[in-house]
């Protein structure tokens, strides 16, 4: 069985690292694994997304509507545009953070003033304060590694010891401590 995973944001939050954190935790599962990472306008704050599938055997790299076992959205907006792909009871952790598109800042749109009642309509979520815990375990920009350890623990995966090997692993040697602590703080939150 393919497990399918969406990481979803705004160019600049890390996703593309989130991705590599949970492809490297998979394949020290044992798994095969996909990776697709799609930039669109990340640099000047657009929508990024990064599939991951892993499984026994992983034939494609893209996640279709309505399969992703989970998605993490790391911005609000960014969780109601992909709940389309999340599969009926499927995990859904949503970083409680807005972050104004282009359009937004321009005047050519304004944001969504129901996101979280929308969602909620359609899918059990768990809303993070992610800055606010990752600046308690030592660095604010840890929020991607945070949300994945909240995504861990809804993953019949590895051990948080494996995890955090991972996380190790994938993470400049300086930021270890501090991405290992903003990891087991989202693992553990409730």
């Amino acid at each position: 069985m393919t497990t399918n995973v969406l990481i979803v944001g705004v160019g600049g939050q890390g996703i593309l690292l989130a991705g590599k954190l949970l492809a490297a935790a998979a394949m020290r599962a044992g798994h095969a694994v996909k990776l697709s990472e799609v930039h669109g306008m990340a640099q000047r704050g657009g929508s990024v997304v990064t599939h991951v599938r892993y499984g026994p055997q992983v034939h494609s790299p893209l996640v279709e509507p309505g399969e992703a076992d989970a998605i993490v959205a790391f911005e609000r907006l960014e969780a109601l545009r992909w709940l389309h792909y999340l599969k009926a009871g499927g995990s859904l952790v949503i970083n409680a953070v807005t972050i104004p598109p282009l359009t937004v800042l321009i005047g050519q749109a304004s944001y969504p003033a129901d996101i979280r009642a929308q969602v909620e309509a359609a899918a059990t979520a768990v809303w993070v304060p992610a800055a606010r815990l990752a600046t308690q375990a030592g660095n604010g920009r840890a929020q991607n590694v945070l949300l994945m350890g909240v995504l861990a623990r809804r993953l019949d995966l590895l051990t948080l010891e494996s995890w955090l090997e991972a996380v190790a692993d994938c993470v400049p040697p300086q930021t270890r401590a501090v991405n290992a602590a903003a990891f087991s703080s989202g693992f553990h939150l409730d």
